[in-house]
């Protein structure tokens, strides 16, 4: 059954999005981290080209339908395997600071 309740739309599938686009983005994310520890209370003024590229880079993830049931597939095969064994599948800790 692959019907999807509200939450799993709306919150579930969207972090996986989101926790993949991280990694996809994550020359990005380590660029505009690392302007930051260097920059300290001037990041908003100093880091704009990092931050931007960064948004771009995740914005172009997020509005991507190909993208989506990609993420979807992928929660949908999760949620398969949970109900058939009951184990839940441990979140892959991502290495960036974001």
């Amino acid at each position: 059954n692959s019907k999807l309740r509200h939450v799993e739309k709306d919150v579930l599938i969207p972090q996986i999005m989101r926790d993949r686009a991280k990694e996809l983005c994550s020359d990005k994310v380590q660029a505009f981290t690392k302007c930051c520890q260097e920059t300290g209370f001037l990041m908003v003024v100093k880091c704009r080209q990092e931050n931007s590229a960064l948004k771009d880079c995740l914005v172009g993830y997020y509005s991507d339908p190909s993208f989506y049931e990609e993420c979807k597939t992928e929660y949908l095969k999760q949620r398969e395997e949970y109900r058939a064994t009951g184990i839940k599948r441990k979140k892959q800790k991502i290495t960036s600071n974001v």
